[in-house]
């Protein structure tokens, strides 16, 4: 084992997106564990959108933020090294949120453990973790889809997008998706059997290529994106369509608010109803949640992908580019060898 621990420590707060040199790489002896507490050796750690948001010096409307010379917030997969907890045996794989960091104490009480024998250890960070989570609850409880309705995702390609639109399909419903790169627009047509998709990069009016795409309209919209996207959507709705947001990672680097149009006058004429969430809603049904996907995944019904950067030292290259949009699938960085 390493006698040195690295952690990424925020160094100061991003304006626009985050920089490198926003983030500081520091070196600390390894702790030793306390009676009840142990040792776990981060194999995988996850960047996650959410992450910006706890960069900024406002208090969040359900976390604090990370503070000034603090080991940024994020998932990990990994091994138990040490234990002096009776609930946890060395070798054993656990699932924990403890920082940007190669080796982190914990008391267990955040820790799920997780079995190697059922998926890759990775998943526990992906499909079968908090963004599997997030569309599971998102779609089915948020949106209650229903069959053969139109399910339209922004995001579409990403860790809870990618997702979504699969869910979407196996509740015989029609999958469209909203994405940023031809490769992704192929990866959704031919992977994971979207209906349809297209490129908002390439596209100069939204709301004419959605009634293109969806002329009999969208019953149900997944928004992970905000801002000019999510207006055009809102003309394109049908009665009682039901949306979720459960992101607007469009805004998140934003230095000035976006002045938008004003087009709630959709909601009263189509009664629509729109719910945000988080995933943590659902913290006692995780289980059933869990059950269902490991289900379809082990089936076929649900596939993923992974973008994988391999080195700690790399995390906040791997990050930035998630918030650019330029991974598929979940974005993880590989930390060490199981």
């Amino acid at each position: 084992m390493s006698k040195t621990n690295r952690q990424f420590v925020l160094a100061s707060r991003p304006s626009g997106y985050p920089k490198e040199s926003d983030f500081d790489l520091v070196e600390l002896p390894v702790s030793e564990p306390n009676d009840g507490q142990l040792l776990v050796r981060t194999i995988f750690l996850s960047v996650d959108p959410y992450m910006r948001g706890r960069m900024n010096s406002s208090r969040g409307s359900y976390a604090p933020p990370v503070e000034d010379r603090q080991v940024m917030t994020g998932g990990v997969v990994g091994e138990v090294i040490k234990s002096k907890n009776s609930s946890f045996q060395e070798g054993e794989i656990v699932q924990g949120n403890l920082g940007w960091q190669e080796y982190g104490i914990s008391t267990g009480e955040e820790l799920v453990k997780v079995n190697p024998d059922i998926a890759p250890i990775s998943t526990a960070l992906g499909i079968l973790g908090m963004p599997g989570l997030t569309a599971y609850f998102g779609l089915f409880d948020v949106c209650q889809p229903k069959a053969e309705e139109t399910v339209l995702v922004s995001g579409a390609a990403g860790a809870v997008g990618s997702i979504v639109g699969q869910l979407a399909k196996i509740e015989g419903c029609r999958a469209i998706g909203i994405t940023g790169t031809d490769e992704k627009i192929n990866y959704l047509l031919g992977d994971l059997a979207f209906d349809a998709a297209f490129n908002y990069k390439k596209t100069r009016n939204y709301r004419h290529k959605l009634k293109e795409l969806v002329p009999e309209g969208t019953d149900v919209y997944f928004d992970n994106v905000g801002g000019k996207i999510t207006d055009a959507v809102f003309p394109n709705l049908n009665l009682r369509a039901r949306i979720a947001i459960c992101g607007q990672i469009s805004q998140y680097n934003l230095t000035e608010p976006e002045l938008g149009p004003r087009l709630f006058q959709y909601f009263i004429v189509k009664r629509i109803r729109m719910q945000g969430f988080l995933v943590f809603d659902f913290i006692n049904r995780y289980q059933e949640g869990l059950k269902q996907m490991t289900k379809w995944l082990h089936s076929g019904k649900l596939k993923y992908r992974e973008t994988i950067v391999d080195g700690f030292e790399n995390a906040p290259t791997a990050f930035i580019n998630m918030l650019k949009g330029r991974n598929i699938g979940k974005q993880l960085v590989k930390v060490s060898d199981l």
